[in-house]
């Protein structure tokens, strides 16, 4: 009898959804998670546009070894925040990316206080590139794509 053994993407998104079972919690970081991200590349941003494109081909590149259709939909997603913060003045980048950053983050707090839960970051650092999956898997469920 041969048995499947799930790939690496469920297992991580199955042991990140361990302490993200909360539905307050889950719609907490399906803003603040975004945000987060958002606000990094901002502040690489504000080093310089390339450091910013760097980061984020690094982290589809690890995405892409974990799963084609989440590359993708990061892929979008990254691209939609890059021209956010293309639009935004130039003085404006690291103001906005820091006023975010902390309140996403005070958000995800929040949440993690909700749900009872430490943040799985704190036991596996690779659980900060896939809290964005997470949230991208909350899409893709409710839009039935398959990743």
């Amino acid at each position: 009898m041969s048995t499947v053994t799930p790939r690496r993407i469920d297992q991580l998104l199955s042991r990140y959804a361990e302490s993200h079972q909360n539905p307050v919690n889950e719609l907490i970081h399906c803003v603040c998670v975004p945000a987060i991200v958002l606000s990094l590349l901002g502040l690489c941003w504000t080093v310089s546009p390339a450091v910013a494109l760097v980061v984020a081909a690094a982290a589809l590149a690890y995405y892409l070894s974990l799963s084609p259709p989440f590359a993708v939909g990061m892929l979008a997603m990254s691209a939609a925040m890059m021209l956010i913060l293309a639009r935004l003045p130039a003085t404006a980048v690291l103001p906005f990316s820091v006023v975010v950053f902390v309140a996403a983050w005070i958000g995800q707090f929040i949440g993690h206080r909700i749900e009872g839960k430490k943040p799985s970051f704190f036991e596996d650092l690779r659980f900060l590139l896939i809290g964005p999956l997470f949230v991208l898997g909350v899409l893709y469920r409710r839009w039935h794509i398959r990743y």
